[in-house]
């Protein structure tokens, strides 16, 4: 925190006019500090009689580290389904515990979800802890973050995971913050360091123009949310065989400040862009909205569904749930075609995982064609037509 000894200030609002963020102001002959100072040092600096510094807190290191052993999931169930992320997370987290060798667990939260324990042993969970309650059938974060925390706290793993879903980033924060442990938001690769089982947990940073590698030395459990269609589900075993625990939970955990009038599943102009098998993304270059009149005809022909690029939703063209890359969506189709999409590190972050990508850009040079499987250098109003009408050929003939 910033610190300020108005004995020592002399009021010549040097502090005021140094500081980048507008967070020091000069009030009643001394120096006040409003909460969007970000403690960058520039007024310290800039003290000649030393009336400002910056206290650091001493880290906190927690004792009983070594009593924390496992890996954890936190399952989200939704709409009468386990979330595919869920199945993603045991994929990824069956290799750490095998690289630990230590148990994986999933913890379950809902109500009627007793059917869907033995899919989660067959993708790879040792055991499944089931949170069942008529309360629990609607999520509330709330709710949901204290009971999280009260399993975590009686199971202690070392590792817990959750999906960077809506659900996910809304909740697991505060169960982070519940605990006292870190968190690593939007992971894209997760790894144990052999020389001392550290969890290293891989994110995009600065816009996803670096890829930052975090670790959590000093606290239990090391936390991440892990975006969905990132990780690979592992073939379901039905030869597997896991335990399955029911958690009573003490009523007063279920109390909740929030009531949930009604839930609404979007229709069909809402669909969910990460769970179907072929996205047509239109993006700068389509250089009107009109343009995905022309992406949405190829689209239906292929019987996928809509995506864009951050410039084609800025833009207003499309709403913003199309959105892939970096601040958007990340998408794992069997074919994604990308229509006047350069290709900037932002959006590859969200589609690059693509089982096969077809690139239509004018501009030769541009960066998606280092990650398209086939490139079509051309005016994609006249090659996504010409692409059209062969689609149906080849319909008509069938």
């Amino acid at each position: 925190m910033l610190k300020i000894d108005c004995d020592k200030c002399i009021v010549c609002g040097i502090c005021e006019s140094t500081c980048p963020f507008g967070a020091i102001t000069i009030q009643d002959d001394c120096p006040v500090v409003n909460d969007t100072c970000t403690l960058c040092g520039a007024c310290v600096e800039a003290c000649d009689v030393e009336a400002l510094s910056i206290e650091v807190a001493e880290k906190k290191v927690q004792k009983d580290i070594d009593d924390w052993s496992g890996i954890m999931v936190c399952g989200e169930f939704r709409h009468g389904v386990i979330a595919p992320v869920t199945y993603e997370l045991l994929g990824i987290g069956r290799k750490l515990a095998d690289a630990r060798e230590v148990e994986l667990s999933v913890v379950l939260l809902g109500n009627d979800i007793t059917e869907y324990s033995e899919s989660l042993i067959h993708s790879g969970a040792d055991k499944v802890y089931l949170v069942e309650h008529p309360d629990l059938a609607q999520f509330k974060e709330d709710t949901y973050g204290y009971i999280l925390e009260k399993v975590i706290r009686d199971t202690k793993p070392e590792i817990a995971l959750a999906g960077a879903t809506a659900i996910g980033r809304s909740v697991i924060p505060f169960v982070a913050t519940l605990v006292g442990a870190g968190l690593t938001a939007d992971c894209t690769q997760l790894a144990i360091r052999e020389s001392d089982g550290m969890l290293l947990q891989t994110r995009p940073a600065f816009g996803g123009n670096i890829m930052a590698t975090i670790e959590c030395p000093r606290t239990r459990p090391q936390m991440a949310t892990v975006r969905p269609n990132v990780m690979a589900c592992l073939p379901p075993d039905t030869a597997r065989t896991g335990v399955i625990e029911r958690i009573d939970i003490d009523s007063a955990l279920l109390e909740s400040r929030v009531e949930v009038l009604e839930t609404v599943q979007g229709g069909e102009e809402s669909v969910n862009i990460q769970e179907v098998e072929t996205l047509v993304a239109g993006g700068r270059g389509l250089e009107s909205e009109k343009g995905f009149t022309l992406i949405k005809e190829l689209a239906g022909e292929l019987n996928g569904a809509v995506a864009a690029s951050r410039a084609a939703v800025d833009s207003g063209w499309i709403p913003y749930p199309h959105q892939v890359g970096q601040t958007g969506k990340t998408v794992c189709p069997k074919l994604y075609i990308a229509c006047g999409i350069s290709g900037a590190v932002q959006h590859a972050a969200g589609m690059q995982s693509s089982e096969v990508i077809v690139a239509i850009n004018r501009d030769g040079s541009a960066p998606i064609f280092d990650l398209a499987t086939y490139g079509i250098v051309g005016d994609l109003y006249e090659v996504i037509p010409a692409l059209i009408n062969r689609i149906r050929e080849v319909k008509s003939d069938s």
